[in-house]
């Protein structure tokens, strides 16, 4: 493992010790071989005079909810270290007690939530403390003779510590063991299957221990002939629509909708073709910290994926009967990825953020899984831990606070004309209400226009077969499935009587305003039977009951989408798919409206454009973020009973009414 330390960046800092171990924990955080979002701790023992001006010692440990890759110094709680060492003493103290009481001894009640090891790193008696899950070592440990691997590795220049649940129990466990212990004959501590502590008054030496042990371990799997993941068999052409299935019945499972992401890079590809696979993949993960995230096993999914993921949650029940003392609830019974044998693996997730999680975690699950079975055998901890640990009131409790999911959190969508107007506002207003959504506009712009992860921006020309195809492919890819189509691309023809009528500016307003969306619609349709509420929006005119002269060539096409969405309704119902159409009027913040345009419409009526643009009922101006609104309403549960209707948003106009 390669040491970070940088002498120059460190001196800059002028022995400031929070920004030294800011400094510090970010150069672990940074390494996912060692932490992986949110996991391990850091913490630093500061003097400072407290209000009476007396010297206290505090310290300093990173608050629940920051990542050591990202943290800066607001990250760190600051708690009296004498307090903290007296609740090591203490022969009973529940996790629930011990935050109250942890919080109840910060300097700063603003701060986050101490550590639950802020206890243990209390009672090392070192300045800095860094605590990592590094994967080598704890892959190590989770063999059959891991401690014993471990005891010849590193001999007694660390102590090791057989599992205990953190918290209350471990550090108890640990301020037992070390109490006639000179902690300056030992460089770390292993905690089996759980992974490493280093400790050192200068910071530097701290971390450098850190990588010392790590790269041992590493160097060790290496000495030991550790076969990389690979094959040399190619994915193949991936199913969609299976995907989709297999994101639906996932989503029904768990209660909620989902993301899911396919990896069939090699390394994922050849574990899920590895003999007996299924046998040491559901023993379960590297850290039991990691179940709280990805539950303990993965699914296995076989060539009838929805029936195993039926069967998971079956199983899963039955070991939560296990070992449930009648006191808990059970969660729900969905995984939270899944080795698709012979396709990689999949990640599911309620938001683009969690799913990556839950990937990393499983990427590196993989490896250390299959490194295990080369060393004798993957042997992580036993069910009634991992139980505990995914059952823990505290880690719970962080979770739930964590799960405000907003209306449409983790909906699919497709919009088309997106780069600008009506399609860009939906766009924004669907991904604040929680969706993910593939943005498609001909404007090569769309790919850099939305730099939100929760969009995938695709040029796409809507009247070529290939390019939406194309751009459906990619959705299921990238998100699992398709929920929401608002179909919105169009152009507004030059004004052109009948008696003049070019026949091109006739057939280029048909193709795009009316055939594209029938197209689009037809190729979207297997995906939205597969859909979780699925829903489609038609952007139509006003010009469809109100049409204007001059206006053929678009009115025409729109009335044809409009009888379009009402055919689609009618047989679409069966499926639960929802038609609905939006007819709006006069939005002047849109690319078909020109300066140009404008300006002659206006004439047209013998009006100013400023009396034009509010030209309705209700004398007001309707904009792009307005038909948004009005558009992923009726997307949403609010419409859920309705399908088939028109809905004009334009201040109300005199000839609609």
């Amino acid at each position: 493992m390669e040491n970070l330390w940088n002498e120059k960046v460190a001196k800059s800092l002028k022995g400031n010790l929070l920004k030294l171990r800011v400094y510090s924990s970010r150069l672990l955080g940074q390494e996912s071989d060692l932490v992986l979002h949110g996991g391990g701790n850091t913490s630093v023992k500061i003097s400072k005079k407290n209000l009476f001006n007396e010297e206290e010692d505090i310290l300093y440990v990173k608050g629940s909810g920051w990542d050591l890759g990202t943290i800066e110094a607001e990250g760190f709680a600051p708690v009296k270290l004498e307090i903290l060492k007296k609740m090591a003493k203490l022969k009973n103290l529940s996790d629930t007690d011990m935050v109250k009481y942890q919080r109840a001894a910060m300097t700063n009640p603003s701060a986050p939530t101490p550590s639950i090891e802020a206890i243990l790193h209390a009672i090392i008696p070192f300045t800095f403390v860094d605590h990592t899950h590094a994967d080598a070592v704890v892959t190590i440990s989770n063999t059959p003779d891991g401690k014993k691997r471990i005891k010849e590795l590193y001999g007694n220049k660390v102590l090791i510590i057989p599992y205990v649940m953190p918290g209350f129990m471990l550090a108890k466990t640990i301020y037992d063991l070390t109490n006639n212990l000179d902690w300056t004959k030992i460089e770390g501590m292993i905690l089996l299957k759980h992974g490493v502590f280093t400790f050192d008054d200068n910071p530097k030496l701290a971390y450098n221990k850190m990588i010392k042990i790590v790269t041992k371990a590493e160097n060790y799997l290496k000495k030991e002939g550790m076969k990389p993941l690979k094959t040399k068999i190619k994915p193949g052409k991936v199913d969609t629509l299976q995907i989709a299935s297999i994101r639906k019945t996932v989503s029904e499972l768990r209660g909620i909708s989902v993301l899911a992401k396919l990896n069939n890079t090699q390394k994922n590809l050849a574990y899920s073709i590895l003999p007996n696979m299924k046998k040491f993949a559901t023993r379960g993960p590297i850290t039991p910290d990691h179940s709280i995230r990805t539950k303990c096993i993965p699914a296995i999914l076989s060539t009838n994926p929805n029936k195993d993921i039926i069967a998971f949650g079956k199983d899963y029940e039955a070991y939560f009967n296990k070992f449930n003392d009648g006191s808990l609830t059970c969660l729900d019974k969905a995984p939270r990825w899944a080795v698709w044998q012979g396709n990689g693996t999949l990640s599911f997730g309620e938001n683009v953020k969690n799913v990556q999680i839950i990937e990393d975690i499983s990427n590196h699950t993989i490896k250390a899984v299959y490194q295990g079975e080369q060393l004798g055998g993957w042997k992580p901890l036993g069910q009634k831990d991992l139980f505990d640990m995914e059952y823990w009131t505290l880690e719970q409790a962080k979770l739930k606070k964590a799960n405000n999911a907003l209306a449409m959190q983790a909906k699919i969508a497709i919009v088309t004309g997106a780069a600008s107007g009506i399609g860009k506002a939906c766009v924004e207003k669907l991904v604040s209400e929680g969706a993910v959504v593939v943005a498609l506009d001909i404007n090569p712009s769309i790919k850099t226009c939305f730099k939100q992860k929760e969009v995938l921006g695709i040029k796409c020309d809507v009247t070529k077969v290939k390019d939406l195809n194309n751009a459906i492919q990619q959705t299921v890819l990238t998100f699992g499935g398709l929920d929401y189509l608002i179909s919105n691309a169009g152009i507004f023809p030059k004004s052109m009587r009948l008696d003049s009528m070019e026949q091109a500016v006739w057939d280029k307003s048909l193709k795009i305003n009316l055939s594209s969306h029938q197209e689009l619609l037809h190729l979207c349709l297997p995906y939205l039977k597969l859909g979780i509420d699925p829903a489609v929006i038609f952007i139509a005119s006003k010009n469809v009951p109100a049409p204007g002269p001059g206006a053929a060539a678009y009115s025409v096409a729109k009335a044809g989408l409009t009888q379009l969405a009402r055919v689609a309704a009618l047989e679409l119902g069966k499926h639960g798919i929802r038609v609905n159409v939006v007819h709006p009027n006069a939005v002047y913040d849109t690319a078909i409206w020109t300066k140009e345009v404008l300006n002659t419409r206006a004439k047209s009526y013998g009006l100013s454009v400023d009396e034009y643009k509010t030209n309705n009922v209700l004398k007001t101006e309707v904009n792009s973020k307005d038909v948004a609104q009005l558009a992923v309403t009726m997307l949403g549960n609010t419409f859920s009973k309705i399908t088939g209707a028109q809905i004009a948003i334009d201040g109300g106009n005199e000839r609609i009414i």
